[in-house]
């Protein structure tokens, strides 16, 4: 039977408080996105029972009703005639839900508003990077070819100038123009600055003594928060200017002005100060799953589900990034989230399998199968964690799975963290000052990775 369009519209329509509640709304692919005045008068139980709504939960101060493709768009004309709301795009239902959204949500939403974007390019390089080396240890004398070195260079390539990528992107999310954040991005990665994986505590980056300051002529290859909050600045200065600058000189004066603030900030306190910060960060993640006998796994585990109902789980690239352009060059993060997803997807799989309703073993076996795959966001609003006890156990589930695959790799793996730590000469001395700090810190991190992939190269040409 044909669904009766106008009918489901209605029924969303008076179960949401109708028209005058309803501030946004919009439809992706699949679901009709709305974002609601009062939550209170929002009758869940009832909406996910309509027919044709096949789902419903909330994610970043949205009200979502799965209806399926090919539907929802006729649903959602309908919707629009009910209640009398106007037609927006998603960015429109986005940005009124952000609005809505409390001051830390908004801070923690930022890094995957920046990273999702480019997830693609990140995801290609980590996979051909991953392919390349395995090739080069499986066989030896490709690691010596032409096709060895053409391939790596394409491979590490996102990596090697990540700040770039991640500047455009945070510019987009910042409202920036996005070529000057290209400019901020590779400014920091600029040849004439010295490569941070070439710093180490006897090759120090010379210093721009600029009077009151100094700047170590180092880049940030490999780091993630500086660029955000340069970009972030750049795109205040830039929005300020151009409301006080007459338009005559606006084409000129704005750009200049704001790259010229933005450079000196970056350089003199945002790089130094953070880069510091980031190391701590990424060194704690490292110590968390590493050295507390799987307690951090485990924790971990558990808690990565409940970072997804949050909408915050793509704070976490971040890390992983710098994980992958850091120390290691190995994401030790993404076993613990594969964790928590497989056990995701097993509670949602056991859900399609025991219930009886039809419908809503419709929405968990795909779910489950998605689930599967990494995209659990199906599965856990759509199922696991509207009956909370599938949501439960898999909980349970991804914290003894993160647990049980640390225990497998453990000795290989502190092993792994033991050889890679490249204690300081006997009697180095610190050099003093927060620029150095920052260089060393960024050059050791970055520098022991390229070490390592330069120690198989020349591995592999010896052989």
């Amino acid at each position: 039977m044909a669904l009766d369009y106008r009918k489901c519209a209605e029924q969303i329509a008076a179960n949401i408080g109708g028209g005058s509640n309803v501030i946004s709304a919009a439809h992706c692919a699949t679901r009709l996105r709305l974002v609601i005045a009062d939550n209170s008068k929002v009758n869940k139980e009832v909406l996910e029972n309509i027919d044709g709504v096949k789902g419903m939960f909330e994610s970043n101060g949205q009200l979502q009703l799965i209806i399926g493709t090919g539907t929802v768009n006729k649903v959602y004309d309908e919707f629009l005639s009910v209640t009398g709301a106007s037609a927006a795009s998603k960015a429109d239902v986005k940005a009124a839900a952000a609005s809505r959204m409390p001051l830390w949500k908004k801070i923690l939403k930022t890094p995957g508003d920046v990273f999702v974007p480019i997830l693609p390019a990140i995801v290609a390089s980590g996979l051909m990077m991953g392919l390349v080396e395995a090739l080069a240890k499986a066989i030896p004398s490709f690691a010596s070819s032409g096709w060895f070195g053409f391939l790596d260079m394409v491979a590490n390539t996102a990596f090697a100038l990540l700040p770039i990528l991640v500047a455009v992107s945070a510019a987009r999310v910042f409202g920036g123009n996005l070529f000057l954040g290209g400019v901020i991005g590779m400014m920091m990665v600029h040849p004439a600055l010295m490569n941070a994986w070439t710093v180490t505590p006897t090759n120090q980056p010379e210093v721009w003594n600029l009077g009151l300051f100094k700047i170590a002529q180092v880049g940030y290859q490999g780091h993630v928060i500086p660029v955000i909050l340069a970009v972030l600045l750049m795109s205040t200065v830039e929005k300020w200017l151009h409301k006080k600058v007459p338009e005559m000189i606006d084409l000129f004066v704005t750009p200049l002005v704001t790259v010229l603030v933005t450079a000196f900030a970056t350089f003199v306190v945002i790089g130094p100060i953070f880069s510091v910060l980031e190391n701590w960060v990424l060194t704690g993640a490292e110590w968390l799953v590493t050295s507390t006998g799987g307690i951090g796994a485990l924790i971990m585990g558990a808690l990565y589900p409940w970072t997804v109902v949050m909408g915050l789980h793509h704070m976490y690239n971040v890390i992983e990034a710098g994980m992958l352009s850091g120390a290691l060059g190995l994401n030790i993060w993404m076993p613990i989230a594969s964790a928590a997803n497989f056990a995701q997807f097993g509670a949602c799989l056991a859900v399609a399998v025991k219930c009886r309703n039809a419908k809503l073993k419709s929405v968990a076996l795909p779910s489950s199968l998605s689930a599967s795959l990494g995209i659990t966001e199906p599965a856990i609003f759509g199922v696991n964690f509207r009956f909370m006890k599938p949501f439960i156990a898999g909980v349970i589930g991804g914290a003894i799975g993160a647990l049980f695959g640390f225990r497998i790799a453990d000795p290989p793996g502190r092993d792994h963290l033991r050889r890679h730590r490249h204690p300081r000469p006997a009697g180095h001395q610190q050099h003093p000052g927060l620029l150095h700090r920052a260089a060393d810190l960024r050059g050791r991190r970055l520098r022991r990775h390229h070490g390592d992939l330069e120690g198989g190269r020349a591995q592999g040409r010896a052989g």
